[in-house]
């Protein structure tokens, strides 16, 4: 199909709508170069590393370029001029600060709508999710992630729905639309014993010729060309700092990077090609505690996916692979300071999350046994003052901590502000903000990027390099 036709044909007439401003609606059209020279894109792998902040994406490369000489994937993607490269816009239709679904959404539907909705405008007008439109175009379609499956960035690109926390219809929803492949965390929403309707979705997914794999090895093991439900935490996987420390979860859990090649392998023999987002979920959760192993070591887990995907796009020839993230968290970054290099290669050693950690300390506790637990997990220990300051948290001494995913109050900030001093990274809040992120492309319809996007020009961007008619 010719570019400039499909264009002009009205397939790309929205885009830009309802971007140009995160209160208001607006007409017009944004002019995306439609000369390009590449094929159409077959297959589209949209990555995406929720809640990371452009901090994030630079520690991780420092970081790697310190321990072993070489930086991220996807920095060297820049380094070697091999992606179109952009800033994107994040804002939501309620505020400049979006939220995760709305977010998802403005990929996902193409337009923006208020936090915590996924593709339902503000006054309830449904928008049809991009997945379902390329279902509908003849091709596979799936995602993973390591937060439940079901949660809001991979919903978005699949589901309406008037609430983001309507999780166990969402995952009603993925078995009636059809899609191929969902693997992530997410057991309390299918298991009959978790939902509170005791409905048995595994039974219900397996009854329509789905394979239901709870296990890495079961996951491995999947037959190939057949549709995969893999479902491998009650809530949000392990994150990767605290995986690799422990071999039985290493043994059972899959990694972001595994997941992805699975996908990539079960629908990569699709005639009509397939579609699949990969979503570092937990990078957002750990921005959200003030987690900095879990943070760093999840955005290299998803660095080793964005691996994965161009080793596939680069042999492949017909593959648009995105990378991106819906909004920052938190903006952590590396401070000034004479002990900054040594102080933030302390993180080199860090064998467990603050999660971990936090979650191993007991009301009972001395203040030696505190110390004890934080020298193992970070390789490094606090005064004995901080120790006791942290055991007020658990005494009922001091208030226990709100915040996103702190279900049991436990005290993130406070250990975050001690850990500052030997690891030189700092932290602005606990909770999303309005920052430009970033946004790479390879592959064929990578042409089509502009240095400056709206979230919502995603949509018509995807639409527009598979040459697939905006028409359902």
């Amino acid at each position: 199909m010719d570019r400039r036709k499909f264009f002009r044909n009205g397939s790309l007439f929205t885009l830009g709508a309802t971007v140009a401003a995160p209160f208001k609606t607006t007409t017009g059209l944004l002019d995306f170069d439609t000369t390009g020279k590449n094929k159409k894109a077959k297959n589209i792998i949209f990555l995406v590393s929720d809640g990371m902040s452009s901090g994030t994406l630079n520690m991780a490369d420092l970081y790697l370029s310190r321990k072993t000489g070489k930086g991220s994937n996807w920095l060297q993607l820049y380094r070697d001029n091999r992606v179109a490269r952009a800033l994107m816009d994040t804002a939501s239709a309620s505020s400049i600060v979006t939220d995760s679904a709305a977010a998802s959404s403005s990929w996902g539907g193409g337009a923006r709508v208020n936090n915590g909705s996924l593709n339902v405008g503000p006054k309830g007008e449904k928008h049809l999710p991009i997945w379902q439109k390329f279902k509908k175009a003849g091709k596979m379609a799936g995602c993973v992630t390591t937060v439940p499956i079901t949660h809001a960035t991979p919903a978005g690109f699949c589901v309406n729905s008037d609430s983001r926390n309507a999780m166990p219809q969402i995952a009603e929803d993925y078995l009636e639309l059809g899609f191929d492949v969902m693997m992530g965390g997410g057991n309390n929403y299918f298991d009959a014993a978790k939902r509170k309707d005791k409905k048995d979705l595994y039974a219900a997914y397996k009854a329509k010729g789905w394979q239901v794999v709870r296990s890495r090895n079961e996951m491995m093991q999947a037959e190939a060309g057949k549709k995969i439900l893999g479902v491998f935490a009650d809530e949000g996987m392990p994150y990767s700092l605290d995986r690799k420390s422990n071999n039985e979860t290493e043994k059972k859990v899959p990694t972001l990077a595994e997941m992805a090649k699975k996908a990539i392998d079960q629908m990569k023999g699709h005639k009509n090609g397939f579609v699949l987002q990969v979503e570092a979920g937990k990078v957002d959760w750990g921005a959200h505690a003030n987690d900095l192993g879990a943070l760093l070591y999840d955005q290299l887990a998803f660095d080793e996916a964005v691996k994965t995907a161009m080793d596939f796009a680069e042999k492949d020839g017909e593959t648009l692979v995105i990378i991106t993230t819906d909004h920052g968290n938190a903006n952590p970054g590396i401070i000034y300071g004479k002990e900054a290099n040594d102080n933030f290669d302390n993180l080199q050693n860090f064998t467990q999350t603050n999660e971990w950690v936090l979650n191993e300390i007991k009301p009972d506790f001395t203040v030696a046994k505190v110390k004890e637990i934080i020298k193992y997990a970070n390789a490094h220990t606090v005064t004995d003052e901080q120790a006791k300051f942290i055991l007020g948290h658990y005494t009922g001494d001091l208030d226990k901590e709100d915040g996103l995913y702190n279900y049991k109050k436990l005290p993130f900030k406070a250990f975050a502000e001690m850990q500052k001093e030997y690891t030189s990274v700092g932290w602005i809040s606990m909770d999303h903000s309005a920052d430009y992120v970033e946004l790479a492309m390879f592959g064929p319809g990578s042409d089509l990027l502009k240095p400056f996007v709206k979230n919502t020009d995603l949509h018509y961007l995807m639409l527009q390099a598979a040459e697939v008619e905006n028409k359902f």
